[in-house]
């Protein structure tokens, strides 16, 4: 069989490496036209001239003919090869009008009921007043979108009034729009074949439209993507072929124009249920170039089923595997792409397995391989899963350069931290730590004596010490801790100046809560092997964190343990002695129902929940500024402990304070029965301080249900401070910073609700 598919980018590549691959053992040959620099048996023709294309096919003598683009589709090309009874696999120009008309695919939607947002179609002179009087009126946000085709760029996700504005007067000016109510959810690709009655769904896929990392800056027709997406498992895939793409199909149908080939359901995943985005009428670019790898069954024989009719009774299989597709795009794209670029590389990668190169925009000038247009080559790998699939593409991107060769570091990246698992699954459970503690707790009391006022359990041992001449009764208050596995994160910008003010810090506020002033502090740092900068960089840091907290570095160790730590890693560890007046040590004994609970702000994560925040954002680059933030995330993340000595040295000079919480690992749910008798119980209203940038993006991303989040990281609230309603406003006079009141101690049995 002589097959040609019609169209010259990456997803055309990859339907005809499809069909080789099928037809590797027959005499079935493929041909693309126009094709480019990297497909096979390219032919010369207009692919939007439907007489130019069946001119070819008769010349050539084609069977069968593959559409790749949607503007071959509009122009009438499949029509016109019905017509001289050459088999086509793609919709009618009539079918296609999903694709070309925004304003057809809603109103089609709403004739049939089809679950969409809420939209408005506007043109004409007026057509830019019209659209943003209709957004001011709506309660909801609006994406404004050309009504024609655009190559994927004719959309607009303002985040303002003034670019939801310039966006309809920049699309207006140049035909009819669309504004759409703005859905909030997980966005997937559902693609199906379908011969016009029977529906089969392809593996979903996750698109990564926008041109930069963490899904910023402008649209364009598809940076990479994945598949299968775990976020739209198969009850999903059945629920919105049921419920969006059969009713679809059966309507075209209905109305006389049945639909034959692949309809691309671009699909928001809402709390209310999936809802249809927008439709594609054929194979996407790029999940052609991640899916198609995945296919078992012979394209061929799955197109010749959609013509004939017989979908239904034709197996489809797929690679039990996940493939993972980076595009390589040009200086400039998407706005003003640069060509001509020479690419070097290519020969690098075809040593690398599972990994196919697709071409989009390339061409052989003078025998060299340079950039032709904007998107220039898709990387896509298969693996066991998307860690491995997409580590593979990266690998082989790596080859690959041109000039000006721009791409996202972080595809897959909200699916890798939307399936974390949890704490547990970083390799950290609260749970086992405090059985631990249970184990261990009579055999550590065995060794206090009647100076021991308290251990295991507190945030620091303390100790009688009355000899000190300047306390009626003086304690020493002990804290041991370490900085946990932020110290990678600091590995990884080989930045490590605030490591050492984070074990200072830590250990400080753990002995303030008993109203403790710090004394002296030792340090440990140990690694695979001494690097004299960074130890100089950590301890540096260590002696800042002592002289604003008035204390004394007093000494520490610095150990080279190869075979222990893994090259490059490290840690951080210290000890810090406080001292406090016996009659004055928090928490008070007089805390009871009704006491309110005020929070002061963290700085960021402080120390703790690291090995979970990490495993969120294992696929985001940590120079990538990520929406909410307005830093980078390695800035975010790197952001020291801070130390409350400060803000309450005044404060702690009064009686108005009955305890103090430090929010460290196991986050509200932990730490805040530190400080209740029995019989007490509190409640903390999590909707009562504001929602810091990097919380707000962990929360967004990851999925993870509040109570995860609440247990793990202080969530913006790195200090609480229990006191008699009654001295709530004396509270908040002494203290030179925003003062939120976060909850109440009330009756209970010592648990911690979060609402």
């Amino acid at each position: 069989m002589r097959t040609l598919v019609l169209g010259s980018g990456g997803r055309e590549h990859a339907m005809a490496w499809s069909l080789e691959w099928a037809s590797r053992s027959s005499d079935d040959v493929v041909f693309v036209a126009p094709g480019n620099s990297g497909t096979p048996n390219t032919l010369s023709v207009d692919p939007t001239d439907p007489k130019a294309v069946v001119a070819l096919c008769q010349r050539e003598n084609i069977d069968l003919v593959l559409i790749g683009p949607e503007v071959c589709l509009v122009a009438g090309v499949s029509d016109a090869l019905r017509h001289a009874n050459i088999a086509v696999f793609g919709p009618s120009r009539a079918a296609a009008q999903l694709e070309a008309s925004k304003s057809f695919c809603r109103s089609f939607a709403a004739r049939h009921s089809i679950p969409s947002p809420r939209s408005a179609h506007f043109d004409g002179v007026t057509a830019a007043r019209e659209a943003i009087l209709w957004a001011d009126n709506q309660e909801f946000d609006v994406v404004v979108k050309a009504d024609g085709l655009a190559a994927g760029k004719g959309v607009v996700v303002p985040a303002n009034t003034t670019e939801r504005d310039e966006a309809i007067l920049r699309l207006s000016a140049m035909g009819p729009i669309v504004l759409e109510e703005r859905l909030v959810g997980d966005e997937v690709s559902l693609l199906v074949f379908t011969d016009g009655t029977t529906v089969t769904p392809m593996p979903p896929a996750q698109d990564h439209k926008r041109v930069g990392e963490a899904d910023s800056g402008p649209n364009t027709g598809g940076m990479g993507v994945f598949a299968p997406a775990r976020v739209c498992p198969p009850e999903m895939v059945q629920r919105i072929v049921a419920e969006i793409v059969q009713p679809t199909v059966d309507a075209m149908a209905h109305e006389g124009t049945p639909f034959v080939g692949v309809l691309y359901a671009g699909i928001m995943l809402t709390k209310t249920g999936p809802k249809l985005i927008e439709y594609n009428c054929r194979f996407g670019d790029p999940e052609a170039q991640t899916l198609l790898p995945l296919l078992v069954t012979d394209l061929r024989q799955i197109a010749l089923a959609c013509i004939n009719g017989n979908l239904a009774n034709t197996t489809i299989e797929w690679r039990n595997d996940t493939a993972c597709t980076v595009v390589l795009a040009s200086h400039g794209y998407p706005e003003s792409p640069r060509v001509g670029d020479t690419i070097r590389g290519l020969e690098k990668v075809k040593g690398c397995d599972n990994v196919e190169v697709f071409h989009a925009g390339t061409a052989l000038v003078h025998g060299r391989e340079v950039t032709s247009s904007g998107r220039v080559l898709g990387v896509s790998a298969i693996g066991t899963d998307l860690i491995e699939a997409r580590k593979r593409a990266y690998n082989a991107v790596n080859y690959i350069s041109f000039d000006g060769m721009q791409y996202r570091r972080d595809i897959g990246w909200r699916e890798l931290a939307r399936f974390t698992g949890g704490y547990a699954a970083s390799g950290v459970d609260i749970d086992e730590g405090n059985r631990a503690v249970a184990l261990m707790k009579k055999k550590v009391e065995a060794t206090h004596t009647d100076r021991v006022l308290g251990g295991v359990g507190s945030f620091g041992g303390v100790l009688d010490v009355s000899e000190l001449k300047n306390f009626d009764h003086p304690v020493l208050v002990a804290s041991t801790d370490g900085v946990g596995t932020k110290v990678m994160v600091a590995a990884e910008l080989n930045r490590y100046d605030s490591i050492g003010h984070d074990i200072v810090n830590h250990c400080v506020n753990d002995v303030l809560v008993q109203r403790a002033t710090p004394m002296f502090f030792l340090d440990y740092v140990a690694s695979s092997h001494i690097s004299a900068t960074a130890v100089s960089e950590i301890v540096g840091g260590m002696a800042d964190a002592c002289a604003a907290n008035n204390c004394v570095l007093l000494g520490g160790e610095t150990a080279e343990m190869p075979g222990v730590y893994s090259e490059g890693h490290f840690d951080v560890a210290g000890t810090l002695i406080g001292v406090a007046e016996k009659s004055r040590l928090l928490p008070q004994d007089n805390i009871r129902a009704g006491d309110v609970l005020l929070g002061l702000a963290s700085s960021g994560l402080h120390t703790n929940g690291y090995s979970l925040a990490r495993r969120v954002f294992r696929g985001l680059p940590l120079d990538v500024v990520a929406e909410p933030m307005t830093i980078s995330l390695g800035e975010a993340l790197l952001a020291p402990h801070r130390s409350y000595l400060p803000v309450l040295r005044e404060l702690l000079n009064t009686d108005l304070v009955k305890g103090l919480i430090h929010i460290t690992g196991g986050g509200m749910y932990e730490n805040i029965p530190r400080i209740l008798s029995p019989g007490l119980s509190a409640t903390v209203e999590k909707n009562a301080w504001p929602l810091p940038p990097l919380f707000a993006l962990i929360k967004n991303v990851s999925g993870l249900p509040d109570e995860e989040l609440y247990r793990t990281f202080n969530m913006g609230i790195g200090m609480i401070i229990v006191c008699d309603e009654a001295h709530e406003n004396d509270v908040r006079a002494s203290l030179n910073e925003p003062v939120w009141r976060i909850g109440t101690i009330t009756n209970g049995t010592g648990g911690v609700t979060v609402q």
